[in-house]
């Protein structure tokens, strides 16, 4: 057996390939970013191809900064940004059009037509999900009515659809597959067959020849080309939608355990078992993953929009700090927000209120108010919306959270976790190897082959690397949220949704 196991990461905003050793711990890594084309206000497109190029070239980089080889690795996982819809031909293999990432709004009409005609419900009952733009189904019609000969081509069986695994894993390998991860973000999978569902297509005229076949999370995907950029063939034998694989990464594997990714936007998910727990306040209902023939594993999941991606706005549209690292220096400055709140509603509001009609607003404006208090809020605004959703998660599971694992980019920011576990309440802790996400699709991979024999295998490799105690007292804590949950209520009903 060889002695690593690598992964593909793609996300919302870098694609990177990560090689990992059997004690979980990171080799090598190399990551670009690709383009976020903005063509229209709440419209979010990225260019396949340049993700493919992308791939291609972290992959190559890695090897020539390691002298590592494909024989050196024993399998590879693929994790991907979810949602993200890509339509191209089966035969070209080129993309009819840019990708429609999981933050576009375009769709909105779709999904209000999906409400109002009662069809909401179904897709509820069946997929898990509510009729929102951020799944795939809409964005799927969208490009079947928008984009000329996308329709006919696709009743011939020549367009074909994928998430960005899906894509990756066509280029790859020339299979047109997925994972049951993926395939629960569409709204067009049952939950409890994990098969495409022929009612839920027909809500959204999509023709079934276009959908990927779906596999277990944790099995044989296909073998890379030998004239790809690992230069040999290898087994794919993972793939999980990002979220999924973070879940994985940190060692999840118990109901009732939960993490939070800090990324482009926040994702926690609670692990519910083999039970299929419905949610009645405004979660998602999600496959958690499935290893091989083993029963799926399902979890609650609460998705925030924009978090990290906050950060990027402060840097990028308004200018007041030059890197991210600087929003904690800037927010430092200050001992509270001022009074004012920051909710970033920039594309609607996701969990746990699934508003497409809201949009950010910063509010409680003095003129004392400085660039230090905006910056604080923004962090303070990663952890109330993080909030709202442990709050939903708890009483739908009726599992009090003792400690909230935290994985990605934000966690770097010390002063955002203990802000964090003082609104919460409760303790956070952060692993050794942050980079959970693509530590999971590697493991899925590792499990399939053997590398690793079982998941009680992967616990002991996680170890805590800081862990943040709350500080707060239960007034302070209870005054600041009810603040937040005030701002929230000035976001909404500021877009007509038809």
């Amino acid at each position: 057996m060889p002695d690593f196991v690598a992964a593909v990461d793609q996300g919302t905003t870098s694609t990177r390939f990560m090689i990992f050793d059997h004690g979980g711990n990171e080799i090598a890594r190399h990551q670009l970013e690709h383009e976020q084309i903005l063509p229209k206000p709440g419209w979010v497109e990225h260019d396949p191809t340049e993700i493919w190029e992308r791939t291609r070239s972290v992959i190559e980089s890695t090897f020539t900064k390691t002298n590592l080889s494909v024989s050196d690795l024993a399998a590879l996982g693929i994790t991907n940004q979810r949602e993200t819809t890509v339509v191209w031909n089966r035969r070209t293999g080129r993309p009819y059009c840019n990708a429609i990432v999981w933050q576009d709004t375009r769709t909105d009409r779709i999904a209000a037509e999906l409400e109002r005609s009662g069809k909401g419900d179904v897709i509820r009952r069946k997929a898990g999900l509510p009729p929102a733009t951020y799944f795939s189904g809409g964005k799927l019609q969208w490009i079947l009515e928008n984009i000329e000969g996308v329709r006919e081509d696709a009743e011939n069986g020549e367009a074909i659809f994928g998430t960005t695994d899906t894509w990756l894993l066509w280029n790859l390998t020339g299979q047109h597959v997925t994972d049951p991860t993926n395939a629960s973000r569409t709204m067009l999978m049952d939950l409890e067959t994990l098969a495409w569902d022929d009612e839920l297509l027909s809500f959204f005229n999509i023709p079934r020849q276009m959908l990927p076949e779906i596999k277990p999370s944790s099995g044989f995907f296909g073998t890379t080309r030998s004239d790809g950029p690992l230069h040999g063939e290898l087994a794919v034998t993972g793939d999980l939608g990002d979220q999924q694989a973070a879940t994985v990464g940190q060692v999840c594997f118990r109901p009732g355990e939960a993490k939070n990714t800090y990324g482009t936007g926040n994702f926690l998910l609670l692990n519910t078992g083999h039970e299929l727990v419905r949610s009645k306040h405004g979660l998602l209902t999600t496959l958690c993953y499935q290893f091989g023939d083993d029963k799926p594993v399902y979890a609650l999941e609460g998705s925030i929009a924009v978090t990290g991606s906050a950060v990027q706005w402060l840097r990028d549209q308004l200018g007041i700090i030059s890197g991210a690292a600087q929003s904690e220096t800037l927010a430092s400055q200050v001992a509270d927000n001022g009074g004012i709140y920051f909710v970033p509603a920039f594309s609607g509001l996701f969990a746990p209120y699934w508003r497409s009609d809201a949009r950010g607003a910063i509010v409680g404006l003095t003129r004392a108010t400085t660039n230090a208090h905006v910056a604080r809020a923004t962090l303070e605004a990663i952890c109330y919306q993080s909030r709202d959703v442990v709050q939903a998660m708890e009483n739908d599971s009726g599992v009090k959270l003792d400690v909230l694992r935290v994985d990605g980019g934000v966690t770097a920011n010390q002063l955002c976790m203990q802000m964090q576990a003082d609104i919460l309440g409760v303790p956070v802790s952060k692993p050794v190897v942050a980079e959970t996400t693509a530590l999971g699709a590697a493991y899925a991979a590792g499990l399939a082959v053997g590398f690793w024999k079982s998941t009680a295998e992967l616990e002991q490799n996680w170890n805590e690397d800081r862990r943040w105690q709350p500080s707060w007292s239960e007034e302070q804590r209870a005054a600041g949220y009810a603040g937040w949950q005030k701002a929230v209520g000035r976001t909404l009903d500021w877009v007509d949704v038809n």
